[in-house]
């Protein structure tokens, strides 16, 4: 197969992702800042089907009126020629030194006021540019010490700014839902909704719940030792994943942001597995970057290998959900009949009463060894 990308594969890359110059903390950039349009090129080029961006990606956050409506003009000009869409659009709230004590959580009610103020311009520009899921990434909502910061204090200021945005969204009448990008830590030492489950009860909460979903991220996940597939399907089981941000971590580390399936292909082959066998239809998002050893060739490389992964995963999985022995012994171990029909008190009680042979039920071998032998070989193309 050529693994090929299409419109329909829903790929997407953030104009920071493939625009990093290759900074970190111990080494200054390694590749050249390229502006909006040549990201959107290089995307097309790729076969990508849509460009994300932080409002300050596209637009600089000391940009004048008419440079904004130039940068934007310039866009968009790309994008029809390209064919690129923008799915997803986010807010800047951690750069600036203004947000040093975050955004929404700030104990500072001017630094609060002026994030409201910058995310509802920044939304303007999103829906401007066709985008219809918003994600939030509280990257400085948190604190190094909690002397510094009440947390019911810090969660309430979080509702109190989602329930305001939801609110402009709805005055405005834009077609547009939000997501929650969760995260433990880094750049805060702890960040505020940590994690899917964190976000999914935080959700709950609000005034328009119907409104907001979440954006989970391989890697983020994967940084707090949890198992991402079982995130995804929570926030699946509960109507809530709006959109979803792929890459590979390693356990432990830093937030690596790898190329999709570069760290733990079993893994990354179950998540594909699970979103193609549900249907989901949202953007598949790759915010993951290039290695700083990289060129613009590597950048190039870095963009086709994550689509080029998910295809072959994706490949993989119809291969596995196809394959008779696997089936068969999924068969022999699903029994295919419930362990009640639901509650009643007839039941309950046949239920207290019933007898099982509790030696035979701890004998029986599941096979889960075999079974998982016989994905490792799908995956390494033996099979």
């Amino acid at each position: 197969m050529a693994y090929t990308p299409t419109p329909a594969d829903r790929f997407s890359f953030g104009l920071w992702t493939v625009g990093n110059p290759g900074r970190d903390p111990f080494g200054e950039p390694v590749r050249p800042v390229r502006d909006p349009v040549a990201l959107v090129e290089l995307l097309a080029e790729v076969g990508a089907w849509g460009v994300n961006f932080h409002d300050n990606d596209l637009v600089p956050i000391d940009a004048t009126s008419a440079e904004r409506e130039r940068i934007v003009r310039d866009f968009t000009a790309a994008l029809r020629a390209t064919g690129l869409v923008v799915p997803m659009a986010t807010t800047n709230l951690f750069s600036d030194p203004a947000f040093k004590d975050g955004a929404f959580t700030s104990n500072d009610p001017q630094v609060r006021a002026f994030a409201l103020q910058k995310t509802m311009r920044a939304i303007d520009l999103g829906v401007e540019c066709g985008a219809e899921i918003y994600v939030f990434w509280g990257g400085r909502e948190g604190v190094e010490s909690d002397a510094s910061k009440d947390p019911l204090e810090a969660l309430k200021r979080y509702r109190e700014a989602l329930n305001f945005l939801c609110a402009y969204v709805r005055d405005q009448g834009y077609p547009l839902r939000f997501a929650l990008e969760p995260k433990p830590n880094e750049p805060r030492g702890d960040i505020y909704l940590a994690t899917v489950g964190h976000a999914l009860a935080f959700i709950a909460t609000l005034d328009h719940p119907e409104m907001v979903g979440v954006n989970p991220e391989v890697a983020h996940e994967t940084m707090a030792g949890l198992n991402f597939l079982h995130g995804v399907a929570q926030a699946w089981e509960a109507g809530k994943l709006f959109h979803i941000d792929l890459n590979d971590q390693v356990i432990g580390r830093y937030d690596q942001d790898f190329r999709f399936g570069a760290a733990n292909l079993k893994a990354s082959f179950f998540l594909v597995k699970f979103l193609e066998d549900v249907g989901y239809s949202g953007p598949r998002h790759f915010d993951a970057h290039a290695y700083r050893t990289e060129d613009l060739a590597g950048v190039k490389a870095f963009a086709r290998g994550c689509m080029r992964t998910y295809l072959v995963l994706k490949e993989k999985a119809r291969q596995w959900n196809a394959d008779p022995e696997i089936q068969a012994l999924l068969a022999e171990l699903s029994y295919g009949e419930q362990a009640t029909s639901g509650y009643s008190r007839a039941a309950a009680e046949a239920l207290k009463t019933r007898s099982f042979d509790r030696a035979a039920l701890g004998a029986r071998g599941l096979a889960y060894e075999h079974l998982d032998q016989l994905t490792i070989e799908v995956l390494l193309g033996v099979r």
